[in-house]
C-alpha cells in the first residue's frame, strides 16, 4: 500500500507547487471530481457488476463489459462499440454496455453542461487549411489511441491509476507529443509573422499602426 501512496504524495507535491493552480477552485474541484469518477468506474464494474459465478459457463463474470474484466472510462474503443452496436442494432446479442454508457453520458452531460450555462456555439473550420489540419489530426489520434490502446482518458487517467507501466509509458508520450505539436505550431506562426514583417507593405502598415 505504500507505492500509491507515495505516487499520490509527489503529484499532490508538484501540482500544488503550481500557484496559479492553487487560486483556480474549479481547477482543484474538477480535479476531484474527474478522480472520483474513475474510482467510480472501477467500482462499479468491478463491484456491483461482478458476478461470482456466471450460470451458463460457471466461471466468474464481470457482467456489462465489452472486456469481460473489470472497466473503468475510456473513449477509444467504448466509442468503437458504439458505433457498431448502432450499425448492428437489430443484434440481440449486442446491449449498452459500461463503455458504452459512459460514452453517452460524456455527450449528454457535455451538451447539458454547455446549455446550462449558455455557452453552446455551433462550430466549423476556418478554411481549407483549418480542415486538412483537423483530419490529420483525427487520424493520428485515432491510430495512438489503437496503438497505445487508451487515450488520455483511458491510459493518462484510468490506466495510471492502477500504475501499470504500460500507461505511465503511454501517458508520457502523449505528453511530449502535445509538447512537439505546441512547437511546431509555435514555429508555424512565427514563421507567418516573419514573412508577413518582410513585405514592404505589412511592415509599413505595421509601424504606422504602432506608432
Amino acid at each position: 500500500m505504500w507505492l500509491p501512496l507515495i505516487v499520490a504524495a509527489v503529484l499532490l507535491a508538484f501540482i500544488f507547487a503550481n500557484r496559479d493552480f492553487r487560486s483556480a477552485p474549479g481547477l482543484i474541484i474538477g480535479g476531484l471530481v474527474v478522480g472520483v469518477v474513475i474510482v467510480g468506474g472501477w467500482y462499479v464494474s468491478g463491484h456491483l457488476g461482478y458476478l461470482p459465478e456466471d450460470p451458463q459457463t460457471l466461471e466468474e463474470k464481470f457482467v456489462a463489459t465489452n472486456s469481460g474484466r473489470l472497466e473503468s472510462f475510456s473513449f477509444v474503443a467504448p466509442t468503437a462499440y458504439l458505433l457498431e452496436l448502432l450499425l448492428l442494432w437489430t443484434d440481440q446479442s449486442r446491449v449498452v454496455t459500461f463503455g458504452i454508457a459512459g460514452v453517452l453520458g460524456m455527450l449528454l452531460g457535455s451538451a447539458s453542461m454547455a446549455l446550462a450555462t449558455r455557452t453552446f456555439r455551433w462550430e466549423g473550420f476556418a478554411s481549407v487549411e483549418d480542415t486538412s489540419n483537423h483530419v490529420v489530426g483525427g487520424v493520428l489520434m485515432g491510430f495512438g489511441g489503437v496503438t497505445a490502446l487508451g487515450c488520455t482518458i483511458g491510459q493518462g487517467l484510468t490506466g495510471v491509476s492502477t500504475l501499470a507501466v504500460g500507461s505511465i509509458i503511454a501517458f508520457a508520450s502523449i505528453i511530449a507529443g502535445c509538447v512537439v505539436a505546441l512547437k511546431y505550431q509555435m514555429w508555424r506562426i512565427e514563421r507567418v509573422d516573419a514573412a508577413s514583417l518582410a513585405r514592404p507593405g505589412v511592415a509599413a502598415g505595421r509601424s504606422i499602426a504602432s506608432g
